[in-house]
């Protein structure tokens, strides 16, 4: 999904101490003083142990520094898990809707405090202000919906092949999980994997990625406050190589939900495997919009826009290729290109922005790499865009220019890797058939999408794409908290985040028998009569 990073140049290391949660940092260069985080273990804000700190920058300002957190290493990973596992035991005997109660509490709260949230989340990831208030939303209505299976969480009995015997199944918490969240929905996804984690009564150590941590701080934050006891929830911030890898191969961790690259999630499941732990992998994506000839046009060119472009591409939904009929071909890559020429990119924090910029200097080096790719490897036509902007209001900032590649082959790099970045690739094809295998003819299955006015043809879409996600005259970003989310083939390992099927990764199943026949009864063996 999001592509996760290990050292970005954006981010410096700082050797002073921390103070309080909310303390103030110290000047450092040219930077303004900003405002110093710590580590949430055990229900307390603590400095990391090393005592250092990364900056977290404003990717649309470099010189706007939103905060300092702490570099976490394997002594901090070590004590929050330790916290983590000293309230296990407490938290899984709560009833589930109690647990519930305080998640309602926590939903109500991020309600309250939706605009600050949006702003800080804007300020630290660059996403538009109208995009940040979707991401907070989202994790309000993912607390409102789970919360509400505190009262559920179903198993189910059935009749046992016994006589005077009692047949059921019940859920139980995972125990110990690992929540490891990338920076493009940096309240939305750990939203995802906590709220859900928690209503099942697990403990949690959620390590959110280096470029986002503010947003999940405030979330963790708003835990704290409805009341999530102490240690059930623990935040640790930093980087991969030295806070996420400890935690994934943590012995007392028994599950890892990740989200982030197809690269990093491989090796998370090697390790992950190495102790039998359980892992959910949510990965990459390269989304397909089809387009066929008796498409509503205007339509389509809104859903490709907004598909290729929202959250400046940097969606595992992204819209990245769009495979149109050729009967229709000129007039919709007219349009779409008119479009994403006028699109304004700047600030996120402006009212009159469309598209805000991209996370950091590793991202901006990778995205312009697949340009170059396109234009002189693959040969396609560059029809706009394919710039850094390096002048006036985006001198100080990673923005680049929405970028539509027309006259793309099927099997080109920029039609077949993910990009994650404001870029699309428009592919002509001659019929539905050969559309629908151009649309499954690339590693990832997470969302696809097709613009059509006949049922048919939308319900052979529908059947044919093998993704986890399907849309009908809409784009490819969008997901619905309460359906599963996820994809198959290289998008993950076959779980499923939001709905009620989240719950089977955080619950494990027990059968339970009970016999009052008071004799020994052996199943698949005995005779019975019912004589």
């Amino acid at each position: 999904m999001a592509q996760a990073k290990k050292a970005l140049s954006r981010t410096t290391k700082k050797s002073a101490r921390a103070g309080a949660a909310g303390g103030n940092g110290t000047k450092g260069g040219a930077r303004a003083a900003s405002k110093t985080y710590s580590n949430y273990i055990g229900g307390e804000w603590v400095a990391a142990a090393g005592g250092e700190y990364f900056e977290n920058v404003n990717p649309a300002d470099t010189r706007d520094v939103v905060g300092r957190f702490p570099v976490s290493t394997a002594e901090d990973v070590n004590r929050a898990v330790a916290a983590a596992k000293a309230a296990a035991e407490g938290w899984r005997r709560m009833p589930a809707p109690r647990r519930a109660e305080i998640l309602f509490r926590l939903g109500n709260i991020l309600i309250r405090d939706k605009d600050s949230h949006s702003a800080d989340m804007t300020r630290e990831m660059g996403k538009v202000l109208k995009e940040t208030g979707g991401d907070v939303q989202e994790a309000i209505d993912c607390t409102f919906y789970t919360a509400g299976e505190g009262r559920r969480l179903h198993g189910y009995t059935t009749p046992a092949e016994m006589p005077d015997k009692f047949a059921m199944c019940v859920r139980q918490p995972v125990g110990l999980c690992g929540l490891i969240t990338p920076w493009n929905f940096p309240m939305a996804i750990p939203s995802w994997k906590l709220i859900p984690a928690l209503v099942c009564g697990n403990t949690v150590v959620i390590k959110p990625a280096e470029d986002t941590p503010l947003s999940t701080y405030n979330l963790v934050k708003a835990c704290e406050e409805a009341g999530v006891p102490k240690g059930v929830v623990n935040m640790v911030t930093g980087y991969g190589a030295a806070a996420g890898k400890p935690l994934t191969e943590h012995r007392d961790v028994r599950l890892i939900s990740f989200t982030g690259s197809t690269e990093t999630g491989r090796l998370i499941a090697g390790a992950c495997a190495d102790r039998n732990a359980i892992c959910s992998l949510e990965l990459g994506g390269k989304n397909v919009i089809i387009v066929m000839d008796d498409a509503d046009v205007d339509l389509a060119v809104e859903g490709a826009v907004w598909g290729a472009f929202g959250t400046s591409g940097q969606r595992c939904t992204a819209s990245s290729r769009i495979v149109v009929h050729k009967k229709v071909y000129k007039k919709f890559t007219q349009k779409l290109v008119e479009r994403a020429a006028n699109l304004r990119v700047g600030d996120g924090a402006n009212a009159n922005t469309d598209m805000g910029p991209v996370i950091n200097a590793a991202a901006v080096h990778k995205i312009l790499g697949y340009i170059e790719v396109g234009e002189k490897q693959d040969g396609a036509k560059l029809a706009t865009g394919g710039k850094r902007l390096t002048t006036g209001a985006h001198a100080n900032g990673y923005f680049i220019e929405p970028t539509v590649f027309t006259d793309v082959a099927p099997d080109m790099r920029i039609a077949q890797e993910e990009i994650f970045g404001p870029v699309t690739a428009v592919i002509p094809t001659n019929n539905l058939e050969e559309a629908v295998e151009i649309a499954n003819g690339v590693r990832y299955g997470l969302s696809a999408a097709i613009y059509t006015q006949d049922v048919n043809r939308a319900f052979h879409a529908m059947n044919d794409m093998y993704t986890g996600i399907f849309y009908v005259n809409s784009s490819t970003i969008g997901a619905e908290v309460h359906l599963p989310f996820g994809g198959t083939k290289a998008t993950g390992n076959g779980h499923r985040e939001a709905g009620t099927q989240v719950l089977d990764i955080f619950t494990e199943w027990k059968s339970v028998y009970v016999d009052y026949s008071g004799k020994l009864q052996r199943a698949q063996i005995d005779e019975v009569s019912f004589e």
